[in-house]
């Protein structure tokens, strides 16, 4: 993937928001990766992540139009190196008796969970940094993915590693 630029916009919870979002995005040519809405902690917010190119969207006019939509509450940059994403996928993978005891194993190794099982298919659900769904992508393939379906990234800053600094106290004990 190019590098890419994520945006958390915060926007009031009404409707027809996502579609002045995703609209402004479209009039502009502005090469979208993933869409992800959802309502946060507060029912009157939502948070949309916009995973954009870097080379179509500007950061700055990105920012500069998306704040002149009214609803528009607060807009984040995420770098990619000091936030946390995830995605979801779900796939539907042909499993044919002998293949299917393979398939369970990498389903396993990549922390996954079987949702629906046929005859000769499985349906498999992974959460994960986007890197690590393309891996299990890629290794389904051989096996033949029937259907797939991705979330599109949601993330948030990383938190602070390091423990504030302890003042030293000195004077007389006892």
């Amino acid at each position: 993937m190019a590098q890419h630029h994520i945006l958390s916009v915060l926007v009031e919870n009404k409707a027809g928001v996502l579609a002045r979002v995703s609209g402004l995005f479209a009039r502009r040519s502005y090469n979208i990766y993933s869409l992800a809405v959802a309502p946060t902690d507060d029912e009157r917010f939502s948070r949309i992540t916009v995973v954009v190119d870097v080379e179509s969207a500007p950061l700055e006019q990105i920012t500069k139009q998306l704040f002149k939509l009214i609803h528009v509450v607060k807009i984040t940059e995420l770098d990619p190196s000091e936030a946390v994403e995830r995605e979801l996928m779900l796939v539907t993978v042909n499993a044919e008796s002998g293949t299917r005891s393979q398939i369970i194993e990498l389903v396993q190794v990549f922390e996954g969970k079987i949702v629906d099982v046929g005859l000769d298919r499985l349906t498999v659900m992974l959460a994960g940094s986007p890197a690590k769904l393309d891996d299990f992508e890629d290794l389904m393939r051989s096996y033949g993915i029937e259907e797939l379906q991705r979330t599109g990234r949601v993330a948030l800053p990383k938190l602070e590693r390091q423990a504030p600094r302890l003042r030293r106290v000195t004077g007389k004990v006892g």
